[in-house]
Formats: structure tokens, sequence, C-alpha cells
């Protein structure tokens, strides 16, 4: 007799979405397998009136469950995600999908044929893709390994890297090694490398699903594309994430620094500088900033989860659902 599927449940972090997340949302919870718990970590300060009244009816029905922190960050609303979720596996889903019809029962599905996989990773189409039949990239060692892995590929495997907008994890082994890490700040960038790494350094794996489909829309406000253009910016936010995950994770201080150097120059070998070349010092100052507090930052501990909560503790979501 076949065991019942894992219960999962589906965490949509969400900033400045209006009507893409109301679609979003609406495709999730009409899926031929949804999901057995919904939540909205939500850190809109305010919302247009029609998706306001569209969450708040679909919380009093009891579909979302509906959270809405003051602090806007990304891996912050992901670790809520993972405190609130009542089930043994979590998926995580951006707030600009467009869902393809099985892609919960392929999560469910992967966990359930690899059970030595602590995450899962789906396909992720970008507007300028089709699903590909690519070969894997080579393995590299050390800070490079599946950087540029394919996600729009149609090859299933296991991988070191993922993309957190089509993630399920086993809740309980993403708690264990501390959920991510919020010291990553503005875009995040490599926060969900961070995690993959932490991840399989405490002994678990990541499958890659491609059956676990989704067509990112990149709607281009909203969400991390809130914190501005990096081309003309000397903000360190856009640059601190690559640094801070080549200097929490770099082998030796020579990959470390060859990482780095690579990163400020490829910064600034665009198209984009090559036809405005003044733009060229104010981004490189932009690095040197983000590389400084980078490197301040990797000389404490990452800001983790104490790992410690219950699954079975219901109380964090009937919170939820008595706000306002």
């Amino acid at each position: 007799m076949n065991a019942p599927p894992p219960a999962l449940t589906v965490v949509v972090p969400t900033l400045g979405r209006e009507g893409v997340l109301i679609d979003s949302l609406e495709q999730v919870l009409n899926l031929e397998d949804p999901p057995d718990q919904l939540v909205v970590v939500d850190q809109t300060p305010a919302h247009e009136p029609e998706t306001q009244r569209r969450l708040a009816d679909w919380r009093a029905a009891g579909r979302i469950a509906w959270d809405r922190p003051a602090e806007a960050s990304i891996p912050k609303a992901m670790n809520r995600g993972l405190m609130l979720a009542e089930t043994p596996l979590v998926l995580f889903l951006d707030d600009d999908v467009r869902p393809h019809l099985g892609l919960i029962a392929a999560h469910r599905r992967a966990h359930a044929e690899f059970p030595e996989a602590w995450a899962v990773v789906g396909q992720v189409i970008q507007p300028w893709q089709s699903p590909a039949n690519l070969p894997r990239p080579p393995r590299r060692v050390g800070l490079r390994d599946d950087r540029d892995f394919p996600f729009h590929s149609v090859r299933p495997g296991e991988v070191a890297n993922v993309m957190a907008g089509n993630l399920s994890v086993k809740r309980d082994r993403a708690l264990a090694v501390g959920g991510f890490d919020e010291r990553f700040y503005g875009a995040a960038y490599r926060f969900e490398t961070d995690f993959a790494r932490r991840l399989i350094a405490a002994g678990g794996t990541i499958r890659f699903a491609p059956d676990a489909a989704i067509d990112h829309l990149r709607v281009p406000a909203g969400g991390t594309r809130d914190t501005g253009s990096h081309l003309t910016s000397a903000d360190p936010k856009h640059g601190f994430g690559d640094y801070y995950y080549a200097l929490r994770h770099g082998r030796s201080v020579g990959e470390k620094a060859a990482y780095c150097l690579n990163r400020a120059f490829r910064e600034v070998r665009t198209k984009f500088h090559l036809a405005r070349p003044w733009w060229i010092p104010v981004k490189l100052l932009g690095e040197a900033r983000a590389f400084a507090v980078a490197r301040k930052a990797a000389r404490g501990e990452p800001l983790l989860m104490n790992g410690d909560a219950s699954p079975a503790d219901p109380s964090p979501v009937a919170a939820v659902r008595g706000k306002v």
C-alpha cells in the first residue's frame, strides 16, 4: 500500500506587488494538487484596495495565512515562512510566477523518490527562455560550483546551487542548519547559494526536478527589484551579497581574492558601462564599499535561526490569521 504524499506548505514572500501577486496566488490555490497550507509573508507597507480586499477575503475563508512583518528582507521573510509552516515540506515560490499544473505534485514526488535530498529545486523558465535539453555544465570545485547551472534545463540530477523562487525543503533540515542567513540584505544576492552550501556541508543533497516547473514573469517593479539599478549606484547593497558569500565559503585566501576581483571587474565590463564610461568610477566605488562592508560582516557569525521551531505548534499561524 502506497504511503500518502507528504504534506506541503507553500510560502510566498512578497514586496510591492499587486495584481501579479493575486494572479500568482490564485493559480497556486487552483493547482491540481493544491498545497496543504499557503503562507503569504507580505512585506508591502500598504496595498492597493483591490489587492487588500482579495488577500483579506482569502484569509477570512481560511485559504491563506497572511503575515505582515514590518521589515522588508527576503531572507527574514523566508525564515518567517519556515517558522509558520505546519508541514514537513515547505515550498518557496516567488510572487510573480505562473506555476505549471503539476508543480506541487512534482515536488512531493521528488522528495519521496529521493529521501536523501534535503531540498528540491524546480525548473525556472525566465521570459526569454524555453525548456531546453542542456548538458550539465562541468562541475567545479569551490565557489563556482554550479554557479551557472541552467535551471531551465529538462535534465534532472543532483546540484550544488538553488533558486529560491521555486525551492522546496525538508522543514526540519532547513531549521537545523539555521534557515537563511539574515545578514544578506538589499537584493540579498547569493543568499540562496549560501543556504545550499550550508545544507550540503551539513550532510544533505539537493535535487533538481525539472518537472516541478514555473514560469518566472520578472515583473519590473517590486520584490528585490525595488532596490534600484546596480549599474549606476555606489550603494554597497548591490554587491554585498556576492562578496559576503565568497568570504564565507571560499576555501583559501587566494580563492576568495580571485573571486572578489573577478566580481569587481565583471561589474564594469558591461555594454552599459562601455557606452557610458563615466559611470565606471561610481560603480567601482560601490564595489569597494560592498567589499568593505562584507569583510566586516564576515568577521562575525551569520545571522541564523536557532533551529528549535516546532512543526506541531500551531500558535504562530493562528496568530497570523487573527491579524487585520
